[in-house]
């Protein structure tokens, strides 16, 4: 028989996940400094063009805001007795709401940090290994193409093998579930930087034919 409690409460779950995903903390800040970070460097609304257009304090700040909306996402959902790999489900919807936020007419970021977050309520210590290890890559390959990408790809890889190695083999499967997140949140950001390079030639190449 179907529960249809259990499913109406991971719909309240979702929502509520949705919602805290969409609280545009980056264009809130940035339009305090006189910013709209949609039409700034990369146009996304998060901590790393929030860096690169308003300021280290502001990144920040921002960073520490959306990796706890993907915490909250998780932890809510958790105390509504969502459990297992259906918590992916709500924590899915965190992501799309930083994606398409109905605060800033379907606007957002890629997401990145909000995945974090979720990592980090999920796993603990375990992500906190995977964030210094994309943490490192980043740094070590930023004058590489896809740096930041491929930086997740190498964090996410150490989750799934410490999570297999040291701990208990529910959480080892919950990371192996989590990478369908980390894959949405990869294609995304990649069709994004796919989009915003055609947009870039297409309007040098209109500027160029005006001269």
């Amino acid at each position: 028989m179907i529960d249809v409690s259990y499913y109406l409460t991971l719909a309240v779950a979702s929502l509520v996940s949705y919602i805290f995903g969409a609280l545009p903390f980056a264009h809130r800040l940035s339009r305090r400094k006189g910013i709209d970070i949609f039409k700034t460097g990369t146009g996304l609304a998060g901590a790393s063009n929030v860096l690169k257009t308003v300021g280290k304090g502001s990144a920040v700040i921002v960073l520490v805001f959306d990796l706890a909306k993907g915490a909250l996402a998780v932890i809510v959902s958790g105390m509504m007795g969502i459990e297992g790999t259906a918590i992916l489900i709500p924590a899915t919807f965190a992501v799309l709401g930083h994606w398409n936020s109905v605060f800033t007419r379907f606007k957002g970021g890629d997401g990145m940090a909000i995945g974090g977050g979720v990592a980090i309520a999920l796993f603990g210590y375990f992500a906190i290994l995977a964030v210094v290890v994309t943490a490192l890559v980043a740094i070590f390959a930023q004058k590489l193409p896809f740096s930041s990408l491929t930086s997740i790809v190498f964090g996410y890889i150490s989750l799934v093998l410490s999570t297999s190695i040291l701990a208990k083999n529910e959480l080892g499967t919950l990371a192996l579930s989590y990478g369908v997140l980390v894959g949405l949140i990869f294609v995304h950001a990649v069709l994004g930087h796919s989009k915003r390079n055609k947009r870039s030639q297409i309007f040098e190449e209109s500027e160029t034919n005006k001269i």
